[in-house]
């Protein structure tokens, strides 16, 4: 027998071989059970529970870095209500909005995730995403544009509010909303900043209109932001990319 042979029939590559696929076919099991975890069981168009079972794994529990736990998949349904209905009777066919302001409907690009209505942490435990007011150390750099005090102007060229305050990432030393003053003062709402375009004398917003400013998903704290608020404020702005006016629903052609 030759350098590596057992018998006649098996040698040590072989056996690496064999252990390789029993390996590997582990692993891609793994990886798909674990792959399910959030997002299912998933619900079918007439309303009823729909995956379940395999490869759906057990619900596992996870320590949290500042303190808790959290359960995946959730044992607890999600709050959230289906605020939509078929395009079409056929099946399969595109939900459409059925409220007044579909961009509070969680649908489409305005779809949001339920995570934990508590504010986002940095790694010290402190709260991650604060208004300059609150954030000593941090201001805007002296080669950019402070837009502090400037209209924000929606796609129709309508001004709904004006600029008070920008917040700030501590832990990534960005910039993440503007805080804007809805005309005539009634609230404060948050714009993502990714959504915002600041010029010389404005602040320009394509993904929505100056009224619909108003309507803004708000925050329970006038200094903190949860990762449920956030979630909503930017399926806001993402559904009036599609919803905030009838022509952007029509097809180009």
């Amino acid at each position: 027998m030759g350098t590596g042979a057992i018998t006649q029939y098996i040698d040590v590559a072989q056996l690496v071989l064999y252990a390789f696929w029993i390996f590997f076919f582990g692993l891609i099991f793994y990886l798909v059970r674990e792959n399910h975890r959030e997002g299912y069981p998933v619900d079918t168009e007439g309303g009823s529970r729909g995956v379940k079972g395999w490869p759906i794994p057990g619900p596992k529990t996870f320590k949290l870095a500042h303190g808790g736990e959290s359960i995946v998949p959730s044992p607890t349904p999600s709050a959230q209500t289906l605020m939509a209905e078929p395009a079409h009777a056929w099946a399969g066919a595109p939900l459409v909005p059925i409220n007044d302001n579909p961009m509070l409907d969680g649908i489409g690009p305005g779809a949001w995730a339920d995570r934990a209505d508590v504010p986002d942490l940095d790694f010290e435990g402190q709260v991650k995403i604060v208004p300059l007011r609150t954030a000593p150390g941090f201001q805007v750099s002296a080669k950019d544009r402070d837009p502090r005090g400037l209209p924000v102007v929606g796609a129709d060229g309508e001004v709904g509010g004006t600029v008070a305050e920008l917040w700030v990432d501590k832990a990534e030393s960005l910039f993440r909303y503007i805080e804007v003053e809805i005309t005539g003062g009634a609230r404060r709402v948050l714009l993502p900043m990714n959504f915002a375009r600041i010029r010389k004398d404005r602040v320009e917003v394509y993904a929505i209109l100056g009224q619909q400013f108003a309507a803004v998903p708000a925050t329970r704290s006038t200094d903190q932001v949860t990762q449920l608020e956030e979630e909503k404020i930017m399926a806001y702005f993402g559904a009036g990319m599609l919803y905030a006016e009838p022509s952007r629903v029509d097809p180009l052609f």
